[in-house]
């Protein structure tokens, strides 16, 4: 399957946003297989999207667009695919009830201009965005599938995910899966497992990530039980050999598999940090699922005690606190079982930061 990714937006030609959307839509392909042949940007202009799109169509069997899908007078993805394809859009009464509930359920009245945002043409399906105003289209015409995702990048993940993955899946004979580590590097990870890198059937790679090592396991067999045995079979392989460092698989975060452990065990978790600067609690908190989270408090350059004394009104079990002691960054948690703490030696305050936070992370999610 030929694949090609359209951004659309004039602040992507200025320079104004980086895009960022094209990147992971594109490894995200990869993940499946699909190869994805071009990559290109086009600004909030009606016949040169439609052309662009009108180009993508005639050489592509996927096109997947991002942005344009606002209220506004610019936003012209919707437009421009409606032109491509030769529809006349037509809002859904469907959608614009949603989308209304959507502006009550916020005390708000939805605004006229919202109307454009439940137009559906008669080759599309609505995909659902409940982290905004904004739905996507999936649109099958002359052989072809177009989707059509908003461009802040958080709507345009989580309807990726939820709505046009699963459904690209079950269409591709491949099939990956990534298993995530913490605590070694990616030489060591790829040392450990060299037989295996140079496997062929299923295929096995390593990669550096923001969250630790990824080794992602790929097979393509249109026998699905046969390639899936085979994946398993190297996952275990894997896991014998580094099974001490892997924290999770495919689309787990750090964040949710702490949260599903606090949660399991009806305790809620806070907060307290100095060095990190609150990017703990924003890995915690930016989950659909969150009341076990109770909270969290940054107060920069404050010692230990402090830190804990801030955060107990929070009166949550479980504490994650990210103190600097004699210079060092130091990283602790405490649960009503066990406690534990460990120094850390970082050159610049931002790398502090980073890798700290995830340092923290790993270690509650280690005693948890």
């Amino acid at each position: 399957m030929r694949a090609e990714i359209l951004s659309i937006g004039t602040e992507l030609l200025l320079g104004q946003i980086v895009d960022t959307n094209a990147a992971w839509v594109s490894g995200r392909l990869a993940d499946l297989g699909i190869d994805c042949h071009w990559i290109s940007t086009v600004g909030d202009n009606l016949a040169r999207a439609t052309e662009a799109i009108e180009r993508a169509l005639g050489r592509s069997e996927l096109i997947v667009c991002t942005g344009g899908l606002g209220p506004t007078e610019d936003d012209l993805t919707r437009e421009a695919i409606a032109a491509a394809v030769r529809e006349t859009p037509a809002v859904d009464p469907g959608l614009e009830a949603a989308l209304r509930d959507w502006f009550a359920s916020r005390g708000l009245v939805m605004p006229d201009r919202n109307r454009k945002q439940a137009w559906l043409i008669p080759s599309a399906r609505a995909l659902p965005n409940p982290l905004g105003t904004a739905p996507g289209w999936s649109v099958e015409t002359r052989g072809r599938t177009l989707v059509a995702m908003p461009g802040v990048p958080r709507e345009m993940t989580r309807m990726w995910e939820r709505e046009v993955e699963p459904r690209l899946r079950a269409r591709t004979a491949i099939r990956s899966r990534t298993l995530k580590l913490l605590g070694i590097g990616e030489s060591a990870v790829e040392e450990a497992l060299a037989d295996m890198v140079r496997s062929t059937a299923p295929t096995v790679a390593t990669y550096a990530k923001s969250d630790g090592v990824h080794v992602r396991v790929t097979d393509r067999d249109d026998d699905a039980a046969a390639r899936d045995e085979r994946i398993e079979a190297m996952e275990s392989r894997i896991r014998a050999r580094v099974g001490a460092h892997v924290w999770g698989i495919d689309d787990e975060t750090l964040g949710g598999v702490i949260g599903r452990s606090v949660a399991a065990r009806g305790w809620r978790l806070a907060t307290a940090e100095g060095f990190t600067g609150g990017e703990v609690a924003r890995a915690l908190s930016d989950l659909e699922d969150g009341e076990w989270y109770a909270g969290g408090v940054v107060i920069p350059g404050a010692s230990r005690p402090e830190l804990e004394s801030a955060a107990a009104p929070l009166g949550a079990e479980v504490l994650v606190v990210t103190p600097y002691l004699d210079g060092r960054a130091v990283v602790a948690v405490r649960t009503p079982e066990r406690e534990e703490e460990v120094q850390l030696r970082y050159g610049s305050a931002a790398e502090a930061r980073r890798r700290g936070a995830l340092a923290a992370l790993d270690l509650a999610r280690r005693l948890l």
